[in-house]
């Protein structure tokens, strides 16, 4: 039987699968580790067990593994381990892959779990189980140390529906677990449910609605009493996927839409702001309420981010035709206007994602954003890497979102980062004082080492490095949690 990865840019390079699951105890440490750094950086990324059904896919459709780095007073050590999902453990007994197009259980083998999901876009810890997510079904819940998997989590049956949010956010006043569904009733309905669950498990919180048609909510924002969804303008079709397409498609002739939910509300008190058509909103940094208004940071690209989910016409911009930016959307709710237009937040553009913020600051007014940025200006090894893959974003930022002001830190000509994430000094340390943990890639060397930047000396680079013994993919999304 031959068993090979396609040679294509989803499965090579920053993107060729690692499939490796460890316990490496005592990692390598280049520099001084600060010993107040104690705690577990958890990771999750779309690494495929078999090679894709169709002979070709998407980043998105991999397996989702899990890698746990744990700090313990100045060494480090790993453990990943694959999220056992119905899925993967089909594809295990057949020795293959079960699944065609991406969320699209019409293309799947018979033989394929009826659960569909890779549980591959964020790890959280809550109520004492690291949960696994991905928003196309409910969350796989795993062992907190071990990261054995223990199986589908529904909170103990309280959550009905068939979705759950791949970022939920946590309420900093108490614990809480804020989260949502889309296309909650099953593929392609305008249905979002919006749940608070506390810190101990308990449902205390779940409002339904309808959006104005189906499309991606991938992240959203939450204040005090508000929580604000943004509709991405990729909507889903089920006589497209029946007939075998894709499950998102791209519609430029779309608004950048928002839904507003007061916290305390109901589906009746929904309000909904259009923005810009042909627009990306992805990930938010963080959002606030002052004066009556809803401020939501988050960065904005001109256009199809995504080129594995085209037009109609089958057509994609090209990468070097899209803008994008760190942009604040204003919600003004004492006004009746209902049309909106985000402004830059720094001093220039540039394009940025994967955005976090101190999370003691989730919700609240602040001061200060982490994120990824790309320099097409600064050197890159073309003649031996070739073009840049997808997600590529050379520098490490640290932007004041009061005066716009950016600095930024760039390793060299063929490396790339993944999502960081902040850790505090100590509890009562300032805003946005500590240490900023990612991963960085070297594709020349095809390695992997974990970096960790001290924001009281950013720009002179990473204070350690963490050596990983293999090389990591690209993952998705994190989390940080406190010993």
């Amino acid at each position: 039987m031959s068993f090979t990865f396609p040679n294509t840019p989803e499965f090579t390079g920053l993107y060729k699968p690692s499939r490796i699951e460890a316990e490496v105890k005592d990692l390598e440490i280049e520099g001084e580790l600060p010993k107040e750094i104690n705690g577990t950086f958890y990771q999750v990324a779309p690494d495929p067990q078999y090679p894709p059904m169709l002979g070709t896919d998407m980043f998105f459709n991999g397996d989702g593994m899990v890698s746990a780095f744990q700090f313990d007073t100045g060494s480090v050590s790993l453990t990943r381990r694959y999220v056992k999902t119905d899925r993967l453990m089909a594809q295990r007994r057949e020795q293959r892959s079960l699944n065609g197009i991406y969320r699209n259980q019409y293309t799947n083998d018979p033989l394929a779990a009826d659960n569909n999901t890779t549980a591959n876009t964020t790890v959280i810890e809550h109520n004492g189980v690291l949960l696994a997510l991905k928003e196309d079904a409910l969350p796989w819940a795993m062992d907190l140390n071990t990261l054995e998997t223990l199986g589908e989590w529904d909170f103990d049956k309280q959550i009905k529906s068939a979705t759950f949010t791949a970022h939920p956010k946590i309420d900093v006043d108490n614990g809480a677990l804020l989260c949502f569904a889309y296309e909650a009733k099953g593929d392609a309905t305008p249905d979002i449910a919006y749940f608070e669950i506390s810190k101990d498990g308990k449902l205390t919180k779940e409002i339904w609605f309808q959006a104005p048609y189906a499309a991606m909510i991938h992240d959203f924002a939450v204040t005090d009493n508000y929580v604000i969804f943004p509709v991405i303008p990729l909507t889903v079709d089920v006589e497209r996927m029946k007939a075998g397409g894709k499950h998102f498609q791209w519609q430029p002739d779309l608004p950048q839409l928002f839904g507003v939910l007061p916290r305390n509300g109901s589906a009746e008190d929904v309000r909904w702001f259009y923005g810009p058509s042909n627009g990306f909103q992805g990930h938010t940094l963080n959002s606030y309420e002052e004066e009556g208004k809803l401020i939501v940071d988050m960065p904005v690209t001109s256009g199809n981010v995504f080129y594995f989910f085209p037009q109609a016409d089958g057509h994609v911009p090209s990468p070097q035709s899209l803008k994008s930016a760190l942009m604040r959307w204003v919600f003004d709710l004492n006004s009746e206007e209902s049309q909106v237009e985000p402004v830059m937040i720094t001093e220039n553009p540039f394009p940025c994602e994967f955005p976090r913020c101190d999370a003691r600051y989730s919700g609240k007014k602040y001061s200060w954003g982490f994120l990824l940025a790309f320099d097409p200006s600064l050197p890159f090894d073309f003649a031996s890497l070739g073009e840049p893959p997808f997600q590529f974003f050379n520098q490490l930022a640290r932007i004041n979102i009061n005066t716009g002001k950016s600095e930024t830190w760039y390793p060299g000509d063929a490396h790339c980062f993944q999502e960081p994430i902040f850790i505090p000094r100590s509890a009562t340390a300032d805003e946005g004082d500590g240490w900023v943990v990612s991963v960085m890639n070297n594709l020349r060397e095809e390695s992997s080492e974990l970096v960790v930047m001290d924001t009281a000396s950013w720009s002179d680079g990473p204070i350690a490095k963490v050596k990983v013994p293999f090389r990591l993919r690209m993952s998705l999304h994190g989390n940080w949690s406190g010993a």
